[in-house]
């Protein structure tokens, strides 16, 4: 097992769960009482590792979780057997058969892929579960109807359970137009005989613009980790949840006219130099090199030369108490995930998701260490 000096040598993620229950229960007091809230873990709980996020929500009440493709689904079911998870995404013939016995509930969203689901399942002998796509104006995945569906909903070996949509969300117009079209479909199939137990087309940003649209679930992912904007309505008390730190390794003197790193443009003047262990592959991308800042010792840093694969150099000129060994804070703090974002053209979620998978990351309750989780175990 890692120790908390290992975790914090070089590059970290520190994830503050008491802003995710926050902010999960922030999600949950916009719900009705009969609505699902299906907590999004996809893309390894946008960065914050879903295993541990999976357990954490489980600890106040939250029971459903969905992802993004059955490698993920697996991995939560792995650690959890009796979890409910749905794969949103499509998953290939040659997953079918794992996914089915580990009981990942399936996105299906055309006839061809209920076929194989419903074939896998008659020869395991075992039901499959699965959720029914609708496309309703993302053209994403998902039929474009009731009577391209219905076809197929008689197909043995598969329980229906749910049938769902996702909204585009382009505006208020176009968003009147998927919620009238998915209520049409679900009344269309209703009429046909049939039903489904849950019901979802909203998502973090759905909930707060359109809660009477709630049918009986609801997807929440963004707002879980604070993944707002700062003056977001309805998530007024959000928090952010983490903070990504890195070391100072060393601190040197570069003259005027020298280049710094990879970079080919010189120094305007002599510079404090500060280098940092992390680079674009633990998720501070390239693209911020010259643009992105960094906070050490409460002083904003700016990024120097090109941000190289494993290590990046800041700017400390004036500041001869940054040392090495002192922490760079990259993201939390006074590094907004917002400003992160603007630095790089980057999308909120983007910023959370690139952070790499061989940055340990420490979880937090109470201010005080309660796990520290790695790949090495």
């Amino acid at each position: 097992m890692m120790t908390l000096e290992e975790a914090r040598a070089r590059a970290w993620l520190e994830v503050d769960e008491d802003g995710l229950i926050a902010n999960c229960r922030e999600a949950q007091s916009l719900c009705r009482p009969e609505t699902v809230l299906i907590a999004v873990l996809k893309a390894d709980a946008y960065g914050y590792g879903a295993v541990e996020t999976a357990r954490l929500l489980k600890e106040i009440g939250v029971s459903h979780f969905s992802v993004a493709c059955a490698a993920e689904g697996m991995e939560l079911l792995n650690a959890d057997p009796d979890s409910w998870v749905l794969n949103m995404g499509v998953t290939a013939p040659c997953e079918l058969e794992a996914a089915i016995r580990a009981g990942l509930r399936l996105t299906a969203a055309d006839g061809e892929e209920l076929k194989r689901i419903s074939a896998c399942a008659a020869a395991l002998k075992k039901r499959a579960v699965v959720h029914v796509k609708m496309d309703t104006g993302l053209h994403r995945l998902g039929f474009s109807g009731a009577e391209e569906a219905l076809p197929f909903l008689e197909l043995p070996w598969i329980d229906y359970e749910g049938l769902y949509s996702h909204m585009a969300l382009r505006g208020p117009e176009q968003c009147v137009r998927q919620h009238e079209m998915f209520d049409g479909i679900a009344r269309d199939l209703a009429r046909a005989g049939h039903s489904f137990p849950i019901v979802h087309l909203l998502d973090s940003i759905g909930l707060t613009r359109y809660p009477l649209w709630q049918y009986n679930g609801v997807r929440i992912g963004a707002f879980l980790y604070g993944n707002v904007p700062p003056d977001y309505v309805g998530f007024s008390r959000r928090r952010a949840v983490g903070r990504f730190c890195a070391r100072v390794t060393a601190v040197r003197e570069v003259r005027a006219g020298d280049a710094v790193g990879y970079d080919e443009e010189p120094l305007p003047r002599d510079t404090r130099v500060a280098t940092l262990s992390v680079g674009y592959v633990d998720g501070y991308p390239r693209v911020l090199s010259g643009v992105g800042e960094v906070e050490i010792r409460g002083v904003r840093a700016r990024s120097l030369g090109l941000v190289c694969m494993d290590q990046m150099m800041v700017d400390v000129t004036g500041h001869p108490e940054i040392i090495p060994g002192d922490t760079a804070v990259l993201l939390g703090d006074g590094v907004s995930l917002n400003e992160f974002g603007a630095w790089g053209h980057l999308n909120r979620n983007e910023v959370s998701a690139l952070i790499g998978r061989r940055v340990p990351r420490i979880y937090l309750r109470n201010g005080e260490v309660r796990a520290v989780k790695s790949r090495r175990g």
